[in-house]
This record gives C-alpha cells, sequence and structure tokens, in this order.
C-alpha cells in the first residue's frame, strides 16, 4: 500500500510540475519597477504587459527573453542630454528598449518618447504582431552596433508582422542602419535581406520588404532590391551618432 501511494504520489508531481514550471516562467508586468525586475528574473522567460508602462530610463534587455506588449504601450518620459531636455528630439541616446549581445522576441507592443524606439544591438530579435515605434524623436528601428558589437545584427519578422510608424519624416526614418556599423539582417520566412551600412527605410519599403511586394519606390522585386543593397532612401545625418550599450 504505501508503495501505491508513493508511486501515486510521484506520479502526481510529474503530472504538474510541468504546469508549475509554465506559471513561473510567464510574469506579468504593470510598471516601470515590475518591467526591470522581470528582466533581471532569469526564470521569467516571457514578460507580460499587463497596462501601460511609463518608464524614466532606457530598458535594457540582456539576456534571452520574450517581451509581450498585449497591445499596451512602454512609453519613456524621462529627459534627454546634458541638459535634462524634455524634448525627445534632443539626443540622449535614450531607446525605449535596447536588446544587447542576445536573442529576444517583441510582440503587440507600442514603444514611444524615446530619441528612439528599439535598439538592437549585437542581437538577434524577433518581431510578431503589430509594433508601433510612433512618436520618438529620431525614429523607429536601429540595427546598429556601437562600441564593442562585433555581432551582426538580426531582425527576423513573421507573415504576421506590420511596422507601424505614423509619425515618420524624412529625418524619422522607420529603421536605420548607421553609417559607422556593418550591414544588417532582415529574415522573412527564411529568405534574408541585407540593409547595408548607412541606408534607412521608411514603413512602407519595411512593409513591402515583409510582404513580397514591389517597392514603392521603383516597382522592382523588393527582393531583389534589398538583396543588391538599392533600397537605401539616402542619408539623413543619423550616421554620425555612435551608441553604446
Amino acid at each position: 500500500m504505501n508503495n501505491l501511494k508513493k508511486v501515486f504520489f510521484l506520479g502526481f508531481i510529474a503530472l504538474i510540475l510541468p504546469l508549475m514550471n509554465v506559471k513561473a516562467a510567464t510574469v506579468t508586468v504593470r510598471n516601470q519597477s515590475d518591467l526591470k525586475a522581470a528582466l533581471q528574473n532569469t526564470e521569467a522567460t516571457i514578460i507580460s504587459l499587463g497596462e501601460d508602462i511609463e518608464t524614466t530610463e532606457k530598458i535594457n534587455i540582456t539576456r534571452p527573453v520574450t517581451i509581450d506588449g498585449n497591445n499596451h504601450t512602454i512609453k519613456y518620459v524621462g529627459k534627454f542630454g546634458s541638459d535634462q531636455s524634455s524634448d525627445n528630439k534632443v539626443w540622449g541616446g535614450i531607446y525605449v528598449l535596447q536588446v544587447y549581445k542576445t536573442n529576444a522576441t517583441i510582440r503587440n507592443i507600442k514603444l514611444t518618447g524615446g530619441n528612439a524606439a528599439l535598439l538592437v544591438n549585437g542581437g538577434n530579435v524577433k518581431l510578431e504582431g503589430t509594433i508601433d515605434v510612433s512618436g520618438n524623436g529620431f525614429g523607429g528601428i536601429e540595427l546598429g552596433q556601437g562600441s564593442g558589437v562585433e555581432d551582426i545584427n538580426h531582425l527576423i519578422m513573421d507573415e504576421n508582422t506590420t511596422i507601424v510608424n505614423s509619425t515618420e519624416t524624412s529625418d524619422k526614418p522607420t529603421l536605420w542602419v548607421p553609417g559607422d556599423s556593418d550591414a544588417a539582417v532582415i529574415e522573412k520566412n527564411g529568405k534574408e535581406y541585407v540593409i547595408a551600412s548607412g541606408e534607412e527605410l521608411t514603413d512602407e519599403v519595411l512593409n513591402a520588404v515583409l510582404e513580397d511586394q514591389p517597392s514603392p519606390q521603383t516597382g522592382d522585386s523588393i527582393v531583389l532590391t534589398s538583396m543588391i543593397g538599392l533600397l537605401s532612401l539616402g542619408a539623413f545625418g543619423l550616421s554620425a551618432k555612435k551608441y553604446m550599450a
């Protein structure tokens, strides 16, 4: 009888342990402190936003993790530059999120209020769902290496990825590779598109890349033009910046 109870107990533990691990792996955050703590918790493999979050500092991602925005917003509300300006068009090296030398997945989120929304800095980042990078002072997504980083930046999209940038202008591109970085790679459904050093893409061109449609500028295949490095929309002066982790 005792052996039967022991077998039953061990079987019960074997059944519930995976469920316990799944619960422990997902952490819901509702403010800046929650978010920073979850990023420090290596057992939290999925960080889920329970509501919109305001942050007074750049949020650094330095380990493998998924940030599930649940269609919420992370908004930077801190200061910029040595003068502590409230204007995000004053350069202070402030990205709402920075992925540094690691892998990460970011889904269904708006990143706003910073100098830029997202810096992929020597990392591999997968974007899923709708990624809104509107409302940043210098643009949306930078694929920049910065000082001491040798790995090529890799941005991966799935078939449902949509990039939104309602505040894009000629000097606020949706995605760019600074002139002091090596070329970066965008991957979609196993196809890789090379984005050269100094190139800048609008959201229209970027989403055309994702949909494998003709370029709005040339009518040529986006696959062809991106593979031969002709997607550049001109240099808008961003290549002079150097970004540190």
